[in-house]
């Protein structure tokens, strides 16, 4: 058995190495894009540290949009610290990518270009190394807003400032971390991603309503166990199925199953009896594992996810939302408004579900408007898109005052 792992990894070393090898040849072959310095005018004034490889390239792919609009009234650039992801994030990202694997080419990025402002949308120890240059602002802008305990870490404290959803995060951060003035360190932005037009990449059968289980991850550690795909999840497909009477759009967290085989087991089950069942119903069963996030809250008329940012990604369109209850008594809850006044789905409410949603599709008392106003302020069209692009300049242009 021993002999049989030990094969295991040296072939997957191989692979690893054929792999990245395979990649810095992309890179030698396009380094004068991806090692461009700009200079005069066209010189970097904002950027987007990303360290991480492709597994969390999801965090990065919700700013696509809000980063090209800011780049209409100054240039913005990606800098990257992986291979893998300079070599896929140059292919698929619309704005320009910078790879700077060592901390000297991140020195010569700073010190050639006119940063002011560098945006991070993770905790990545690797932040740490751009975060000594003084003379930028260095904003956590997150890759979603929850209430999990990931968002008020103590960690943020490292930060100039944090883009924050709205009023709810700053209450949260005014909670939680001492020695913190939220006050002052927290920018409210809205969420700028619902108001990028996203294109549905299906057709759904429109006489039924589509609903979205969307649940994330198994976590890392005991207080971040909120992922529902062992303990609601096949339970909860099975139902919306039986019932007949809903498109359904399961979309796993991109890191499901990396911690659990059990998990990883579970969700291939689902994914089979979708599969399977797709092809005798009226209803459309989708099983999405698609590179991007949005498109799915025009489609869907509810959504049952975890606590999790998808949870307030969709309060904010003001559709029904459910959010599942974790069973371990090791997940980290706070009391939050939005935990409080969500309608929960515990495991064991699984079986009488379907009939209570379509009640509820039909209940207009039950949307959040004010709820929606606490966590993300005006969601009117446009509304935080100009409050992400004028905070943003708003630092750009005193950067550029104190230096001055």
């Amino acid at each position: 058995m021993n002999v049989k792992r030990t094969v295991h990894r040296v072939i997957s070393k191989i692979h690893t190495s054929f792999a990245t090898r395979k990649h810095l040849e992309f890179i030698r072959d396009h380094a004068a894009e991806l090692r461009k310095l700009p200079g005069g005018a066209d010189r970097y004034k904002v950027a987007l540290h990303f360290p991480d490889a492709m597994v969390n390239a999801y965090q990065i792919r919700q700013w696509y949009e809000p980063l090209l609009a800011l780049a209409e009234f100054v240039p913005v650039v990606i800098i990257v610290r992986n291979p893998d992801a300079a070599m896929h994030l140059y292919k698929e990202c619309p704005l320009p990518i910078h790879y700077a694997p060592k901390i000297e080419d991140v020195e010569r990025l700073v010190q050639s270009q006119d940063l002011r402002v560098v945006f991070y949308v993770n905790q990545n120890i690797r932040n740490f190394q751009i975060m000594r240059f003084n003379s930028p602002d260095h904003v956590f802008i997150c890759h979603g807003e929850s209430d999990k305990a990931y968002m008020w870490s103590n960690q943020l404290k490292a930060y100039d400032y944090v883009f924050s959803a709205g009023q709810a995060a700053q209450d949260r951060l005014q909670k939680h971390l001492r020695n913190f003035d939220a006050s002052t360190r927290c920018r409210l932005v809205g969420r700028p991603q619902i108001d990028v037009h996203y294109v549905s990449p299906i057709d759904v059968n429109n006489e039924l309503p589509t609903i979205l289980y969307a649940p994330t991850w198994e976590g890392d550690r005991p207080s971040m166990n909120y992922g529902s795909v062992l303990s609601h999840g096949e339970q909860l497909i099975d139902a919306l199925i039986r019932d007949g009477g809903f498109n359904i759009i399961f979309r796993p967290h991109p890191r499901s199953g990396q911690i659990s085989k059990a998990y990883r087991q579970a969700l291939e089950r689902i994914k089979i009896q979708l599969s399977t069942t797709n092809e005798d119903s009226e209803a459309q069963f989708i099983f999405d594992d698609s590179a991007h996030w949005g498109w799915q809250w025009s489609v869907a008329d509810a959504c049952i996810t975890d606590i999790s940012a998808i949870a307030y990604d969709f309060l904010a369109t003001g559709k029904l939302l459910y959010v599942t209850k974790p069973v371990s008594d090791d997940a980290s809850i706070a009391d939050s408004p939005a935990l409080e006044q969500v309608p929960t789905l515990t495991a064991n409410g699984i079986t009488e579900f379907a009939s209570l949603l379509s009640d509820a599709l039909a209940d207009d008392n039950m949307r959040q408007s004010e709820l929606v106003n606490y966590y993300f302020g005006d969601t009117s069209p446009g509304a935080s898109m100009q409050r992400f692009i004028s905070e943003s300049l708003a630092l750009v242009e005193k950067q550029s005052n104190a230096g001055g």
